[in-house]
């Protein structure tokens, strides 16, 4: 099997009731990038990159399509059923551009999974669960708003809360997470997130006042320099975030001793075979980690599904995804979707959803 055409499109997803605000971005519409691979035996396979705008990573829609421009023309006469082969031939047509690379990886394994009749998930390596747990993130609001959403999605059965804090007074962020506590207590894990939007005083000052508060502290601070500065003196495990940009990265996080886990993105490290090898080396450490993305439609929300349920369950912190937050679906009789806090594995070949491809009007690039 061969890829013998590339098409790539931009496609926007309205926020609902937005903006969704984090410490460093407010965003209202997010630029998806859509990207579909053609094979010489017919087959289709689709993949998806969203960056929450331009100011949350090193990451922006109109880079992604412009990285992806880059690579097509050498793509073309690749074997998409080779992903470290095919990864290899990415990173000799371009340095870096991760979240670019990740959306012909996972078209790459929908291919591969159509070509053999088997779910991503069976190739790379077999679903513990066909439940995937989730979590709900807030945006950042004020305590009584994100307090009521606390109880309202532990209702729901969501197993874990992240709370996210940052650009703002440090003492709005701690009342929230107190309010938070005094709300649902310990009914469901929770998570603060910091999103790098804090300065190490004022991380040290909110994990000190919230001591008694059993939470785990994603990405308090803007670089591991200066998580590695203050790690000794939080009373809080660390999970690093945004700055998990690769796999090098990541295994000197973890040789600092300043990583308890991973909130880890599969368009940041590059898609699903790179994402396999970190999960990897996050069990091999007994290191807990999500498997979410940044943002996006159907397609990117199956592979994060694929890919979560492969994770051993123990170490495994939920996939988040942006579809509370999006009108409609890519696929309407199998997008993917949140119940009872739990996402049901997709079902099918490949990706286990065939998006209507009329709603991608706006046709980019084709090689």
């Amino acid at each position: 099997m061969k890829i013998s055409k590339i098409v790539i499109y931009q496609h926007d997803l309205p926020v609902k009731n937005g903006p969704y605000k984090m410490a460093n971005a407010n965003v209202d519409c997010l630029d998806t990038t859509l990207v579909k691979l053609v094979s010489d035996c017919g087959l289709v396979g689709w993949g998806e990159t969203c960056p929450v705008g331009p100011t949350y990573a090193p990451s922006h829609g109109a880079g992604a399509r412009a990285a992806l421009m880059e690579m097509a023309p050498g793509l073309i006469g690749q074997n998409p059923s080779q992903p470290q082969l095919l990864h290899r031939a990415m990173n000799g047509l371009l340095n870096g551009h991760n979240y670019a690379k990740a959306a012909i990886d996972i078209a790459a394994y929908d291919l591969l999974g159509k070509k053999t009749g088997l779910p991503i998930c069976e190739l790379l390596g077999g679903a513990a669960t066909n439940n995937v747990p989730s979590y709900y993130a807030t945006a950042v609001g004020p305590a009584d708003e994100i307090a009521r959403l606390a109880v309202e999605k532990c209702a729901e059965g969501y197993p874990r809360f992240q709370i996210k804090i940052g650009g703002r007074p440090v003492d709005i962020d701690i009342e929230v997470i107190h309010k938070v506590w005094e709300t649902v207590g310990a009914k469901m894990r929770l998570a603060v997130d910091g999103n790098r939007g804090l300065t190490t005083r004022d991380a040290l000052r909110l994990s000190s006042e919230c001591q008694h508060i059993p939470f785990v502290f994603e990405q308090p601070c803007d670089s591991l320099e200066e998580i590695s500065a203050i790690r000794q003196q939080l009373s809080h495990p660390v999970y690093i975030d945004e700055s998990g940009v690769n796999i090098s990265t990541v295994i000197n996080a973890i040789g600092l001793g300043i990583a308890d886990g991973f909130s880890m993105k599969v368009t940041r490290i590059g898609g699903l075979q790179p994402m396999s090898l970190f999960s990897g080396i996050c069990e091999a450490r007994n290191l807990p980690h999500t498997c979410d993305d940044a943002w996006g439609g159907d397609i990117i929300a199956a592979a994060c599904v694929h890919m979560g349920a492969t994770i051993k369950p123990n170490l495994f912190e939920g996939t988040w995804l942006a579809q509370p937050y999006i009108e409609g679906h890519y696929d309407s009789n199998n997008g993917i979707k949140i119940k009872d806090g739990h996402i049901k594995l997709p079902e099918g070949a490949g990706l286990g959803v065939v998006p209507d491809e009329g709603m991608f009007t706006n046709e980019v690039a084709s090689f």
